[in-house]
């Protein structure tokens, strides 16, 4: 089955939509439980079904770390590994890491960090972050981003400038045989004018579908640009 959204209606800003995804439909917007090391804590993927449950979300910064994204690959890649046959959707590892600020230094090209696990040093690119989740296998994957502190307007800026070319380089990175959709993850922001930048080049990209919550009110795309 094709990737495909369709939406279906909208009232104001909120919006009701369609993916379909080769592990099935979801109906948009979605509650998403999150199965950070592969499994929803306390629960089965039978209990998450029998709550309604459509889409999973796992975190590629701890499977990468542990039990490794090659491992998953080699055992028949992460529906199998977790025994979900729905969709899932991993994350880009951009927030895991940038939430060790004592221990990362982020430059131009990426992100060096050490692992909380054990110390040890490793190296997250736009292109690794993209290879990861591809070895994950998961139906959406998320381009490599950078979350920077919500209250310093330049910093916030300059970062929206490293994220928009980590996301190009991750576009170019995505296999060409990988019919994923690879959205960037569009955050409401303090500073109103910065969700918008970000909604309109992710427009721009014919690869790239962003996935708009509508959440707040400065997490909106601008008018001018339905």
């Amino acid at each position: 089955m094709p990737f495909d959204f369709t939406l279906q209606a909208t009232d104001g800003a909120a919006r009701l939509g369609r993916f379909d995804t080769p592990h099935g439909p979801l109906e948009t917007p979605v509650f998403a439980p999150v199965g950070t090391q592969a499994t929803v804590k306390a629960m089965r993927p039978r209990d998450l079904r029998e709550l309604g449950a459509t889409l999973v979300l796992a975190n590629t910064y701890h499977l990468y770390l542990r039990p490794g994204d090659e491992l998953i690959r080699d055992l028949g890649g992460l529906h199998r590994f977790m025994a979900w046959d729905g969709p899932l959707l991993t994350d880009s590892g951009g927030f895991q890491v940038f939430s060790l600020s004592d221990t990362r230094r982020i430059d131009a090209d990426g992100v060096t960090f050490k692992s909380h696990l054990d110390g040890s040093t490793h190296r997250f690119t736009p292109e690794k972050s993209i290879a990861i989740q591809e070895n994950l296998g998961a139906d959406v994957i998320m381009m490599f981003d950078e979350c920077p502190p919500p209250n310093e307007y330049d910093y916030v800026k300059q970062s929206l400038g490293r994220t928009h070319a980590w996301a190009e380089r991750c576009l170019a990175a995505a296999s060409a045989t990988c019919a994923r959709p690879a959205p960037p993850s569009c955050w409401g922001w303090i500073c109103p004018a910065m969700p918008s930048a970000g909604w309109l080049w992710a427009r721009r990209r014919p690869r790239c579908t962003p996935c708009w919550s509508g959440c707040t009110p400065s997490c909106r795309p601008p008018s001018r640009a339905i």
